[in-house]
C-alpha cells in the first residue's frame, strides 16, 4: 500500500562505482531510483563494455538531467544532445559521452536496478531462469516482404523485445539471429516477460515461441553457459506460435503468482536424459 515518505541520495541503498563514475541507488519497496554522475571524459562504448558484458548500451533509460550534458547516437543514427533541467527517454542501443568540462548528472528509473552491474565472475555458478525467444516463420516472411523490410522490422522487433526485457529486469545474454537469450532472477518475472514479449512482436506482425527453464547457469563475462540453458533451448523447440513453454521446474516456482498454466505433456529435450514435462502459459495474468 503507498504511504507517505521520503529518502536521500545521501544514504543510499546501493554505491555503484565505474570508470569516470558513480550512481547511488535508493528503493521504495520493489521500485528502484537512480543518481548517477558521469564524469568528463566517460564515454559508453569505452568504460561500459567491459561491466555490461555488451558492445552498446542495451538498457531503456527514463529520467530527469539535473546539469552537465550528455550526447546519445542510437545504433540506428539518431543524435541528441540531453541538456539540464530536462526530461529525456533513451531507447536500447546506443552509445552516449560527457560533453565539455562538467559531470553530467542525472536521476533515473527505468535503468536503475541493472547499469553499473557487473556480470557474475568466470565459473560462478548462479540459480536463474533462462528464456528463450524465435521468431516462427521468419525465413519465409523474410523471402515474403524482401531484405529491407525484413530488417525495418527485425530491428523494430529487438527494440520492443529489449524494452521488455528491461522492464522486467531480464538480462540480455545473446540475440539468435531472429530471437534472444536471455536471463532473470525470477521465474514469475521471466514468464510475464515472455507474455509481454509475444504481445509486442505482434505489434510489428511477427509471431514468436518462448521457451522458460529454470536451473543452475554459468556465467563467464557476458556470457551464460551450462545445463539450463541447453534445456530452455530446447523447451522452446516445443513451443508453437506465440506460446509460452514452461519447464516443471520453472512451474514449481510459479505457486501463488496468478499465471494459470495447463500441462503440455511429457517430451524427449534432445542431449537431455530422460524425459521432462512441459506446461503451456495458459491465461496470463495482467
Amino acid at each position: 500500500m503507498p504511504r507517505l515518505r521520503s529518502r536521500r541520495f545521501a544514504t543510499p541503498d546501493e554505491l555503484r562505482t565505474f570508470a569516470h563514475g558513480r550512481a547511488e541507488v535508493l528503493t521504495l519497496d520493489d521500485s528502484p531510483v537512480g543518481r548517477a554522475t558521469y564524469e568528463p571524459g566517460w564515454r559508453w562504448t569505452t568504460d561500459m563494455p567491459a561491466v555490461a558484458g555488451t558492445e552498446m548500451c542495451q538498457l531503456h533509460h527514463f529520467g530527469y538531467s539535473i546539469s552537465g550534458v550528455m550526447h546519445v547516437v542510437t545504433d540506428d543514427g539518431q543524435e541528441l544532445d540531453i541538456l539540464p533541467e530536462s526530461v529525456y527517454e533513451i531507447p536500447a542501443g546506443h552509445d552516449a559521452w560527457v560533453v565539455g568540462d562538467e559531470p553530467w548528472v542525472t536521476v533515473e528509473w527505468t535503468s536503475a536496478r541493472s547499469f553499473g552491474v557487473a556480470p557474475e565472475g568466470p565459473g560462478e555458478r548462479v540459480l536463474a531462469t533462462v528464456l528463450f525467444t524465435d521468431i516462427v516463420d521468419s525465413t519465409a516472411t523474410m523471402e515474403r516482404i524482401g531484405d529491407a523490410a525484413w530488417r525495418d522490422v527485425l530491428s523494430t522487433h529487438n527494440r520492443l523485445l529489449r524494452d521488455e526485457l528491461n522492464l522486467f529486469r531480464g538480462r540480455e545474454v545473446a540475440t539468435t539471429g531472429d530471437g534472444f537469450l536471455a536471463v532473470f532472477d525470477g521465474a514469475t518475472r521471466a514468464v510475464r516477460c515472455g507474455v509481454a514479449m509475444a504481445r509486442s512482436a505482434e505489434k510489428v506482425g511477427l509471431a514468436i515461441r518462448i521457451g522458460v527453464h529454470t536451473g543452475e547457469v554459468e556465467f563467464d563475462g557476458p556470457n551464460a553457459r551450462g545445463l539450463a540453458v541447453h534445456a530452455a533451448a530446447r523447451v522452446m523447440s516445443f513451443a508453437g506460435s506465440g506460446e509460452v513453454l514452461i519447464s516443471s521446474t520453472t512451474k514449481d516456482l510459479l505457486e501463488g503468482s496468478g499465471l494459470v498454466l495447463e500441462d503440455a505433456g511429457a517430451h524427449e529435450l534432445k542431449g537431455i536424459a530422460g524425459e521432462r514435462r512441459l506446461f503451456r502459459l495458459a491465461a496470463p495474468a495482467d
